[in-house]
């Protein structure tokens, strides 16, 4: 079987990497992998490393790494999501997804129709949270970059990278103008609304921002959908 592990420390060939308990029992328990058995390395960096298994007790795990390989599974164009915060599963899901979709990275930010309120060990124990969903799901998806999760507590506070758009119904710009200009990008960010989408107030701020208000068919998705739609979008404009 195929497996695939993030190891957030410098990976060197011809050396030894101690693994985590929980990354042992997952080798051990859930893959019922054994020594000698061969494992994919990532660190977010760039690349994969080709690992074996020298010892895996439940005291005890280490990798061989023999060799790397450069690779990247990585889109052209990095799409930074900026997701309003919302329901916690919805989070989720969309962290979840916008990863294996190719998402660069993420910021869940307050908005004025948010509900989710997250501060000092709260917020810490969340960003664990989200950070390891992510981690999970670039190994499921042979991504070679690791996506990071911050915490925004001000719509006002966010930055833009490469062209900047926020889904909006009441606007003249639709997807099909601006798809010349996305494929010609290297930096989008994209903004999300929470449930109930943004307010008045959101738009502004977004506008005075440097965003642009973009339309992406008749239908109303949910939070949730938006940034996986956008980036499986962008996906079949560049494949």
């Amino acid at each position: 079987m195929f497996c695939r592990l993030y190891i957030e420390d410098e990976i060197t060939t011809g050396s030894s990497i101690k693994l985590a308990s929980e990354q042992g029992h997952y080798l051990r328990s859930v893959m019922r992998f054994t020594p000698g058995n061969p494992v994919v390395l990532f660190n977010g960096l760039g690349g994969e490393y080709q690992a074996t298994i020298e010892t895996l007790t439940k005291n005890d795990s280490s990798l061989y790494v023999e060799s790397f390989t450069d690779i990247s599974r990585e889109m052209p164009i990095r799409i930074h999501i900026i997701q309003a915060a919302c329901r916690s599963e919805k989070i989720d899901t969309v962290l979840q997804k916008a990863t294996e979709l190719g998402a660069a990275s993420f910021s869940i930010v307050r908005s004025e129709r948010s509900s989710l309120k997250l501060d000092g060990a709260r917020l810490k124990k969340r960003l664990e949270r989200w950070q390891k969903i992510v981690i999970e799901a670039a190994e499921q998806s042979e991504r070679t970059a690791l996506p990071r999760v911050q915490w925004i507590n001000k719509l006002c506070d966010i930055t833009t990278r490469g062209l900047a758009f926020t889904l909006h119904t009441d606007t003249p710009s639709c997807w099909p103008q601006q798809r010349n200009n996305i494929i010609h990008s290297t930096d989008i960010t994209l903004a999300v609304g929470p449930e109930g989408g943004w307010s008045r107030n959101d738009i502004e701020t977004l506008s005075a921002a440097g965003f642009k208000s973009l339309t992406f068919g008749p239908r109303i998705m949910r939070t949730e959908t938006a940034a996986p739609a956008i980036l499986a979008a962008i996906q079949s404009l560049l494949d």
